[in-house]
């Protein structure tokens, strides 16, 4: 019997979209394809089941500094470990920003060896108010994630691994939004 609300992507088995965390990956400094292929490798470590993988994806910057080199993105599905929530799981993806050798933030968007947002995390919603870290250090965590929807360096891969994916606050799968999105967007699969 069919189970509604499923979903299937690579050789991983069907795991339910409720207990998803997707992560957007990109890179545009150093060896993008590599540090992608490498960071999807470490989300496997973070994810109870086999992930989700989206191909690799040349896409253009978008809302970065002027002459930015072009970005590799893609997508992964993961099911969080227990006792995993979105704060914890994100500091884990910050953490590993750091050792593939992201520094702080100088310029919004600049050139980075990787950025990894979290997009979704299951059915948790976390709206758009500042809160205080545990360090006391001002920390945003918006769920889902604010421009996920209205970016097609995030859909095309995302539509690969769950097409039928609702973002959180969208009345839309994630095909449907695909598909409506202007095609400014330069994207090519690597």
């Amino acid at each position: 019997m069919k189970s509604p609300g499923r979903i299937t992507g690579n050789s991983a088995p069907r795991t339910p979209q409720s207990a998803l965390a997707i992560v957007a990956l990109g890179s545009n400094l150093g060896d993008s394809k590599r540090i992608i292929s490498d960071a999807m490798v470490r989300l496997q470590v973070l994810s109870s089941a086999p992930i989700l993988k989206s191909s690799l994806w040349k896409t253009s910057p978008v809302d970065c500094p002027p002459n930015s080199p072009k970005f590799v993105n893609a997508v992964a599905g993961l099911i969080p470990q227990t006792n995993e929530t979105p704060e914890s799981l994100l500091n884990k993806l910050r953490e590993m920003e750091v050792e593939f050798g992201r520094a702080p933030k100088m310029v919004l968007n600049e050139p980075r060896p990787l950025d990894l947002d979290l997009i979704t995390f299951g059915s948790e919603i976390r709206p758009a108010a500042p809160k205080r870290s545990e360090g006391g250090n001002l920390q945003e965590l918006v769920l889902p994630h604010p421009r996920a929807h209205l970016r097609r360096f995030v859909l095309q891969p995302l539509n690969e691994v769950v097409p039928e994916l609702i973002l959180a606050g969208q009345g839309k799968t994630v095909s449907q939004l695909l598909a409506g999105l202007p095609s400014d967007e330069s994207i090519t699969r690597l």
